[in-house]
């Protein structure tokens, strides 16, 4: 070798041993392009040998892999320093071993070593694995799973044809019950009438819902449009597909989470007795345990109108419009408290508990329904004082009768529970007014009480209101100008009395809305003929009135002769 060569001749041109090693003797070339491709043993053809020009630098070699061609380089290189980004670790050994590594150009292969001369010349690659066991075993494992692939796509596909079948048997049972459900020609008995009274009025139809079964069988619905959020639960619009067609019908999906399991069945068992069933009540449709999801469902008739108190906001309303919708309110309000249904049959009285504008929604036909049971009350015989003292203190402080919100309920009387919804019904009467075009000037809406209170005002700035002050919303004397107005303002002042006991009944309120109409006509064609009015009607007016007839407590109006009790 060179190296030996080198020493012997510089001994014997001295005379002297080399006290001092010769630096380390390496392949030394530039990026040359190979026939080595990558695998075994390759040499490296490199024809130019150089004596490192640091004591502390080993040989290295780098092989490279490029697009359709191989390359090698040789070198010298200092190990404590980066190569391309690599660290040089496996020098200390007298083969060049090569090892793949991530430089800064791309992978390569790299080798180093130290203890031979030109050591860098015969690269060892690593062995290749042969994929070709893993590859059969995945072979296997897929044809010993395909059996199984195969079954289970029968079983979904047999699940999934059940459910169709089911579904359209189903579907048929419900045609044929409504095909039964015909009144024959003499009419339905009272019996029948009771029992089937059905929302004819109503803006979703979504009788087919009534008819399934929904404790194996979820309905096929979709949700379409988050509408409504409350303190317990969220109300979307929603789409009840049809089985036997392409059509669906709109809905509405009250949905209550996991954790408000006792608002829903309180809301679910009161919507599930069939004497409930009337025009200005919320259509009930089914529900649901939605077990997957975690949630209970309520599915009711969807009307696009929203509340009362969105309808309040976005419109005036006018004469006609008010006393639609403030007698629709009492006639719903009247049957939720009555104790019988029109044919004569007992029905338990229920207690509403929340009623505020944004718990009645308004249907196409501007006719009010009541909605969001979820504090109701059934008045059962069977339920004793203490039962009806834990029921507790509950509704929207602002809508809060007095007697609510010093917590003095009547427990002995289930009549101070219906007169508590009065009082509520009087403040949403009022929004219903202060938005009427009939009033004069009419200004944006506000709740009741308005600005006298905070946005959500807590029980004890209503007491402040309510008890102490004895306050109510304003009545100002520009709404007593219209008849029937003066009318509703004087039902309200009665309805919200301080004295539960002086309060009208929901029903005796609906039947004077509903009078007001024949009492102004008759008064309109008095007073064109100059008659004087009756002393008995005594409703303030101040258009085409007889100076005689003097109007002067609004207090003393009474268009209908109704008692406080539905009994007298």
């Amino acid at each position: 070798h060179l190296s030996n060569n080198l020493m012997d001749i510089f001994m014997s041109s001295t005379g002297m041993p080399a006290l001092y090693p010769l630096h380390l003797l390496c392949k030394f070339c530039d990026v040359e392009p190979t026939s080595c491709s990558g695998t075994g043993t390759c040499m490296t053809n490199c024809s130019i040998t150089s004596i490192c020009s640091l004591q502390t630098e080993v040989c290295v070699s780098i092989w490279r892999k490029n697009e359709s061609s191989y390359s090698i380089e040789t070198l010298c290189h200092d190990p404590a320093k980066p190569l391309y980004g690599v660290m040089l670790d496996d020098y200390n050994s007298s083969t060049c071993d090569m090892e793949e590594k991530n430089t800064t150009s791309g992978m390569a292969y790299f080798c180093s070593c130290s203890q031979e001369e030109e050591c860098n010349e015969k690269l060892h690659f690593p062995p290749i694995a042969d994929p070709t066991p893993d590859r059969q075993f995945l072979s296997v494992i897929l044809v010993s799973l395909l059996p199984l692939l195969l079954v289970g796509i029968v079983i979904v596909g047999m699940f999934y044809w059940y459910r169709v079948s089911r579904q359209r048997m189903l579907n048929q049972e419900w045609e044929s019950s409504i095909k039964k459900r015909k009144p024959k020609n003499g009419g339905l008995d009272c019996s029948e009438s009771c029992a089937i009274m059905m929302d004819n009025g109503s803006d979703s139809s979504s009788t087919h819902a009534n008819n399934l079964n929904h404790n194996t069988e979820p309905l096929p619905i979709d949700l379409d449009l988050l509408v409504g959020k409350g303190r317990f639960a969220q109300v979307y619009k929603a789409k009840l597909k049809q089985t036997t067609s392409d059509q669906f019908e709109t809905v509405a999906v009250k949905i209550f989470p996991y954790e408000e399991y006792a608002s829903w069945k309180n809301e679910k068992d009161i919507f599930s007795d069939t004497d409930l069933r009337h025009e200005n009540i919320l259509h009930f449709l089914t529900a649901e345990e939605r077990k997957v999801e975690r949630q209970y469902w309520l599915i009711t008739a969807f009307h696009p109108r929203g509340n009362l108190q969105e309808h309040l906001t976005r419109h005036m309303i006018s004469w006609d419009e008010l006393r639609v919708l403030g007698s629709s309110l009492a006639r719903g309000v009247a049957h939720l408290h009555s104790d019988h249904l029109p044919c004569g049959r007992p029905k338990v009285p229920i207690v509403h508990r929340d009623l505020k504008s944004s718990n009645i929604l308004v249907r196409n036909d501007l006719t009010c329904c009541l909605c969001d049971f979820g504090l109701g009350l059934r008045l059962d015989s069977s339920l004793s004082v203490d039962d009806l003292a834990n029921s507790g203190q509950v509704g929207t402080a602002r809508y809060m009768a007095p007697e609510v919100l010093e917590a003095r309920l009547n427990l002995e009387n289930i009549e101070s529970f219906k007169q508590t919804d009065i009082y509520s019904m009087a403040l949403v009467l009022w929004e219903m007014t202060s938005r009427c075009e009939a009033i004069g000037e009419v200004k944006d809406y506000e709740p009741a009480y308005g600005s006298k209170v905070r946005e959500h005002p807590c029980v004890e700035s209503m007491k402040d209101n309510v008890l102490r002050d004895r306050g109510r919303p304003e009545i100002p004397d520009s709404w007593l100008r219209h008849q029937g107005v003066a009318v509703i303002c004087a039902t309200i002042k009665e309805c919200w009395d301080h004295d539960p006991e002086a309060r009208l009944t929901a029903h005796c309120v609906a039947e004077r809305i509903s009078d007001i109409e024949d009492e102004m006509e008759k008064l309109s064609s008095r007073s064109s003929s100059a008659e004087k009015i009756p002393e008995e009607l005594k409703i303030p007016i101040e258009v085409q009135i007889p100076e005689e007839v003097k109007i002067t407590e609004l207090q003393d109006i009474i268009a209908v002769d109704c008692s406080v009790s539905d009994e007298k």
